[in-house]
């Protein structure tokens, strides 16, 4: 075994791996760039190595840097993660002529599963089933039209070494398939620097469905089960879940037993997926392999039992795998949910910023949370914007998902946006929780994306109760200040009206014995009766308790006066008030926020790239007004509407805010 390895990675993934060699009492050994020099994993690491600055090509993409901080360190291995360079076979082979092991498989598989064009014959040699198409060299344009026509419409244009959703286009005619090809191949030439493309036929209502392979290289070759992966936004997995509730128990063994065959057929050895496409029938087609852990692997561990890390650490040790299939046993139900910081209801653009309160969930058996970040660290522009992975178990789906909306209620972040409220209202999806799940999911429930609509309707007497709760709660507290008169009496007052999202409710809250750990009160109001019980502390963000029995978790900021309520993804504002204050809060006038649809406002913030437009040009409808670079990616704003430029706010090369001002229309 190994007494130190090396993490070429950063984010959840490094601290991940750190966890699994703690256990086994390996040291670590991470790596960091300028803008990771306070991460949380160099943190847990047991030694640091500074290896660039902030962009990836200039740190975690060099791999000298990498093998440069073996040798300093002794670090006898190195485990890649997922991403940066994980499926590079040069990698590889510059840590084996170091004589530093790598974690994960042999160059040659790398380089063999890393190309698509020929993992798909490689897959067709081995006897697993794949999509029909042409895998050859296409010349150009109109030979892809003839490709197309032979294998029948629709048709899947992808790159050979593409990934991401990268270099994919789908075509129904020639038209289709002409423009799609030009465009896929654009794609993959500045993309990978490789633009060759192949066409293949395109399944209709497909779900992705992948099988986690495990061998050792010595004759053992394992599959551990399916993942579900068919929530999708634009190719980028969203939610994943094990087992699949689509397959059966003989279509499980076949797809198994097919990637089994392939990770043989390249002398696999070490963890690795094999995705498939599956369709309505349950007739399956080999998509790709990946050559290494994959994000979404904790759910297999939570139904296995088993530590992937740990098995892949002792794989590349040379140890022999002391498992055979018939010990490969699937237990309940694991669901993973991605945390990213990302504005769900601006078309998912990405945030960046201080996480200023970060309290995730408490783990326990049904409750896992991978991240790599803590309150009061950075989300940075450099990287990929995740949080967490947010994992839930449970003996059936149903409790999985269960578990999984109490986690999300639980997860308090402040500081960035992130997508818990969408992640929130696809657990409350019925189609969803009914596992009627395609690859085209996401975009035929959100067809106009996601709004406030879209979250789960909830029950506004659990706001209203619960805000009615913590208002007296507070009071009873002020009424305890030492120091008062002894004749000055006070009273807390019993009716009250909540005021919740500008609609007045009012409310009878009396307080009823309980232990001294709890706080207990009744809430009357439109003639029902509901009992709040919660060991909720005041000031604390979360309030937790039940309300008539049912368990809440509703999450808790103070906005001026009142109180800005979280619970299953949606927010209100509320305000408690007297009935006399109440009264007069009716004859407030409403404040109408600014007409800014005169501006174009910087949707996220970034840098501004360019400004195509200048001060009394006129534009039409869709026409390229600015570009704004975030996360390394080029924004194009375009013009929502025909008008004018009467103004120009900002000039190219300026940091913009969120919501700031670039253009200004007459």
């Amino acid at each position: 075994m190994f007494s130190k390895i090396l993490i070429a990675n950063r984010g959840e993934i490094a601290c991940r791996v750190i966890r699994t060699a703690r256990r086994l009492g390996i040291k670590t050994v991470a790596v960091y760039s300028d803008a990771d020099k306070n991460a949380l994993h160099v943190e847990m690491a047991d030694e640091a190595v500074h290896i660039g600055a902030a962009p990836s090509a200039q740190s975690y993409l060099l791999i000298d840097r990498i093998v440069d901080a073996c040798k300093k360190t002794g670090a006898q291995a190195v485990h890649p993660g997922y991403g940066f360079l994980s499926e590079k076979r040069e990698f590889q082979e510059a840590l084996a002529a170091a004589g530093v092991a790598f974690i994960g498989p042999d160059a040659h598989a790398i380089q063999a599963m890393g190309d698509k064009i020929e993992s798909k014959k490689l897959a067709k040699a081995a006897g697993v089933s794949t999509v029909p198409g042409y895998l050859g060299v296409i010349a150009d344009d109109n030979e892809a039209v003839t490709i197309a026509r032979d294998i029948g419409y629709p048709v899947m244009i992808k790159a050979s070494a593409g990934g991401g959703g990268k270099g994919m286009r789908v075509a129904w005619n020639d038209e289709e398939a002409r423009e799609g090809f030009r465009s896929a191949q654009n794609e993959a030439r500045s993309s990978f620097a490789d633009d060759r493309v192949f066409v293949e036929k395109y399944i209709q209502q497909p779900r992705h469905i992948e099988i986690q392979v495990l061998a050792d290289g010595q004759g053992t070759a394992l599959y551990l089960g399916e993942r579900e992966c068919s929530i999708q936004r634009r190719h980028q997995k969203v939610i994943e879940e094990a087992p699949s509730p689509f397959l059966d128990a003989a279509t499980r063994k076949a797809m198994g037993e097919q990637a089994v065959a392939l990770a043989r057929a390249v002398d696999y050895k070490s963890a690795g997926t094999v995705e498939f496409i599956v369709d309505a029938e349950r007739n399956f087609y080999f998509l790709e392999m990946n050559t290494r852990l994959q994000v979404e692997h904790p759910v297999t561990e939570l139904i296995t039992g088993l530590d992937l890390v740990e098995l892949m650490i002792r794989v590349a040790a040379g140890e022999k795998l002391t498992l055979k299939q018939d010990d490969i046993k699937l237990h309940g139900w694991a669901i993973e949910s991605r945390v990213y910081a990302e504005d769900p209801f601006r078309n998912f653009l990405p945030s960046t910023g201080r996480l200023t309160h970060y309290r995730p969930p408490s783990e326990d058996p049904h409750v896992r949370v991978d991240t790599g970040v803590y309150e009061g660290g950075e989300i940075s522009m450099f990287y990929d914007p995740m949080i967490a992975k947010l994992c839930s178990w449970g003996s059936t789906r149903d409790a999985a998902i269960a578990r999984m909306r109490e986690a999300l209620d639980q997860y308090y972040i402040r500081g960035v946006s992130h997508n818990i409220p969408f992640l929130a209202s696809l657990m409350a999806n019925q189609r969803f929780v009914e596992g009627r799940l395609t690859t085209n999911f996401i975009a035929e429930e959100y067809p106009d994306g996601f709004h406030a609509s879209d979250l789960p309707p909830e029950d506004p007497a659990i706001l209203i109760a619960v805000a009615a709760v913590i208002h007296r709660c507070l009071n009873d507290r002020d009424i305890q200040i030492t120091g008062k008169l002894p004749a000055n009496k006070v009273r807390v007052r019993d009716d009250w009206v909540v005021v919740l999202d500008g609609t007045q409710h009012p409310v009878h809250v009396h307080p009823v014995d309980g232990s001294p750990q709890r706080i207990g009160y009744t809430v009357d109001f439109e003639g029902k009766h509901r009992v709040v019980w919660s060991d909720w502390n005041l000031g604390e963000p979360l309030f937790r308790g039940t309300v008539n029995g049912e368990h809440v978790c509703v999450q808790v900021d103070r906005v001026g006066v009142g109180y800005r309520l979280s619970h299953s993804g949606s927010q209100a504002l509320v305000k408690v008030l007297t009935p006399n204050a109440a009264r007069l809060d009716a004859l407030m006038p409403v404040k109408a926020p600014p007409d800014m649809s005169k501006f174009l406002l910087s949707p996220m913030p970034g840098l501004l790239v360019s400004v195509a437009v200048s001060e009394g040009q006129e534009v039409k409808a869709g026409e390229v007004l600015a570009v704004v670079e975030a996360m390394k990616m080029e924004n194009i704003l375009r013009a929502a509407q025909d008008g004018t430029v009467s103004k120009v706010h900002a000039t190219p090369g300026s940091s913009l805010a969120v919501d700031q001002k670039i253009l200004e229309f007459a």
